[in-house]
């Protein structure tokens, strides 16, 4: 769904220098299934420490860095939190509630929160 909604994604999705034809030929490349583990790694990562979700934000500054260095812009995290929440739709059905739909939504935020930090210049001194 993630390119339905904004096909200009698309070319963010380089691997070694392979420019994908289509939205599927990137869906099913090997490269992009990694990408998709990754990102789940890091949903997981924010489940777990739900409790102290400060202890991430480094991790997620950096890594917010490295999407700013490929040419991410920070509006595209909103596109990938409603695919995230389609897929969870889609996934539980029913079982999606409107509390969990905003449980999500607060805990995808709280990600993309800190992972914008990473978009921040540094003060001076730092």
């Amino acid at each position: 769904r993630l390119f339905d909604l904004d096909p200009d994604l698309l070319p963010l999705f380089q691997y070694n220098c392979k420019q994908f034809a289509s939205p599927q030929e990137c869906l099913s490349a090997p490269e992009f299934l990694d990408h998709v583990r990754k990102v789940m790694l890091v949903i997981d990562a924010a489940v777990s420490h739900l409790e102290n979700l400060p202890c991430l934000e480094e991790y997620l500054c950096n890594l917010g860095k490295k999407h700013q260095a490929i040419g991410v812009k920070v509006e595209s995290f909103s596109t990938v939190g409603e695919s995230l929440l389609y897929m969870l739709e889609k996934c539980l059905g029913a079982a999606f509630s409107p509390d969990m739909r905003e449980a999500w939504t607060k805990l995808y935020g709280a990600v993309v929160k800190a992972m914008r930090r990473g978009w921040e210049p540094l003060a001076e001194g730092d």
